[in-house]
C-alpha cells in the first residue's frame, strides 16, 4: 500500500550520540503508560549529567483509548532538561492517507481508527446516523481533526541516523545503503528486515513488529511490546555503549 509518499519524509541526523538517550516503542493511544513511562524517564536521568534526549519511534495513534491526548502530549514541550525526536509510525501515516483521499474510512478503521477518531470526540455510529452519504462524514471528519495536530504529524521525520544507531519505525531494507532507503520500507517492513543474512550496518533501534520481551543483544533492538493491549510500553537508555530497558 503505497500512501502518502508523494513526498519524502525528512531525514535526521546527529553527528554524535553522546548524551543519554531514552527511546519509546509504539505508543498506540495509550496516553496512561506515556506519562508513567516519562516519569520514570526523569526519575532515572536526574543521576546524569547534561542534556537528555528522549526518541519517540512512532504510531502514537489508532487502537488505545487517548490518541489525541498523546499527539497533544508530544506536541508541548518535553521533560525539563530533555529534547525529543519523534519520528512517524504507518499508523501515522494511514491517518494522512485518510484525510488526503488515499484510503477509505474503513481502511483507517480497520487499523483502528475509530478508536483515534472517538479520542478528537467523533463517534462513528452515531455520525454514520447523521451523514448517512460517505462523501459527507468523509468531509466532516476531515475538517473535524485538528489542523495543529494534523500539521505536527505531516512534519515527523521518518529515521534519525547517528553514529552509534539508527533510529526508526519499522525496520530497514537491508539490501539498500541507509542513504537510499524507502519510506514504506522504514515505515512497513518485517521479513526482509527480520530475516536477512546480510550484515546490519550499525545498531537499528525501531518497533512496529510486537513481540513479548526486549532482547538488548545483537543489531536489532525492537522496542514495542504491544503497548495497547499488553499495558507494557518499553523504552531502552542508550549511554556510554550500554543499553539499559524499562517498561510499565
Amino acid at each position: 500500500m503505497a500512501l502518502g509518499f508523494g513526498h519524502r519524509r525528512a531525514r535526521e541526523r546527529l553527528e554524535n550520540l553522546d548524551m543519554p538517550t531514552y527511546v519509546i516503542g509504539d505508543v498506540h493511544g495509550r496516553y496512561d503508560l506515556l506519562s508513567a513511562l516519562e516519569r520514570k524517564i526523569v526519575a532515572d536521568a536526574a543521576g546524569l549529567p547534561g542534556r537528555k534526549l528522549i526518541v519517540m519511534l512512532g504510531d502514537y495513534i489508532d487502537r488505545g483509548p487517548a490518541s489525541a491526548q498523546v499527539v497533544g502530549r508530544l506536541m508541548a514541550p518535553p521533560p525539563k532538561g530533555f529534547d525529543r525526536i519523534c519520528l512517524t509510525g504507518n499508523h501515522e501515516m494511514e491517518m494522512l492517507a485518510y484525510i488526503d483521499g488515499e484510503i477509505s474510512l474503513d481502511d483507517w478503521i480497520a487499523l483502528g481508527g475509530d478508536a483515534t477518531l472517538a479520542s478528537y470526540g467523533a463517534d462513528i455510529p452515531t455520525l454514520r446516523q447523521q451523514y448517512p452519504s460517505q462523501k459527507k462524514l468523509d468531509t466532516f471528519l476531515r475538517t473535524w481533526l485538528p489542523d495543529d495536530h494534523i500539521n505536527f504529524l505531516r512534519r515527523l521525520p521518518i529515521m534519525l541516523d547517528t553514529p552509534q544507531a539508527l533510529f526508526v519505525h519499522a525496520g530497514i531494507d537491508p539490501d539498500r545503503s541507509i542513504a537510499d532507503q524507502q519510506d514504506h520500507d522504514l515505515v512497513f517492513i518485517r521479513s526482509r528486515f527480520f530475516d536477512t543474512a546480510q550484515p546490519l550496518p550499525k545498531l537499528i533501534v525501531h518497533g512496529h513488529t510486537p513481540i513479548a520481551q526486549v532482547d538488548a543483544h545483537g543489531l536489532r533492538l525492537n522496542l514495542d511490546t504491544g503497548a495497547f493491549r499488553t499495558g507494557k510500553l518499553t523504552a531502552a537508555r542508550l549511554w556510554q555503549g550500554r543499553i539499559s530497558i524499562t517498561s510499565t
